[in-house]
């Protein structure tokens, strides 16, 4: 009669537990990533032959520094975390607000109603590198904008822009999880805001199954 197996080995259980609970993870966080992967799958893989995003896409995506400390206009500090959970059209510029500033400004506000129906989940953000007052004449234009004071070193460490253009000229896409994943060339105008819109409104369709209006209390 053959002898039956031995004892298993000390230590086996508790590897093959570790074992488990990695694969439980991973599956988790696949699961979680799902939405947001599907839909740049549709946005950039499965299109007609021969479209192409006019925004250059950013590999790999920069997180956003969650912690981070902004100032509202009214001096109360937020963590750049909490605008996780929407889309974000963002320009960055001293509160001077020179000629590009004001030219992104109104691209920024034009684009997102250009979303029609969709533009509640887009906000369009002014992240303003200084103390500069604000020109008076465009803060009422403002009113549908989050503007927020922010760290020029921070946002350097974040953004970026293309070679030989500053941190100012361009505009950049975040997705709801906080990902810088899109920048726009340097001074839109013309066809070149129309073919960004193009961009935002497929990136908002390709999306729309798992991204809803406003923000959840907790952000992922």
């Amino acid at each position: 009669m053959a002898p039956g197996p031995g004892p298993e080995p000390a230590g086996r259980p508790a590897r093959r537990s570790r074992r488990m609970g990695r694969w439980q993870l991973l599956g988790l966080l696949l699961v979680c990533a799902a939405p947001v992967l599907a839909s740049y799958f549709t946005y950039y893989v499965i299109r007609p032959e021969g479209r192409r995003n006019f925004g250059q896409l950013v590999e790999p995506q920069r997180p956003m520094p969650a912690q981070a400390l902004l100032t509202t206009l009214d001096g109360r500090q937020q963590p750049l975390g909490e605008l996780r959970g929407q889309w974000l059209l963002v320009s960055v510029a001293s509160g001077a607000c020179d000629a590009d500033c004001r030219d992104n400004l109104y691209l920024q506000r034009q684009l997102r109603e250009g979303m029609g129906r969709e533009k509640e989940r887009m906000d369009w953000v002014w992240l303003v590198t200084d103390d500069a007052a604000l020109p008076v004449d465009i803060t009422a234009g403002l009113s549908q904008a989050t503007v927020l004071r922010a760290d020029g070193a921070m946002l350097e460490s974040w953004l970026a822009p293309e070679a030989g253009h500053a941190l100012s000229e361009h505009l950049y896409v975040v997705d709801p999880g906080g990902n810088w994943m899109m920048r726009f060339p340097a001074r839109l105008e013309g066809a070149g805001a129309a073919q960004a819109r193009r961009d935002l409104e497929r990136l908002l369709r390709a999306s729309s199954s798992w991204d809803q209006a406003g923000r959840t209390k907790e952000q992922p």
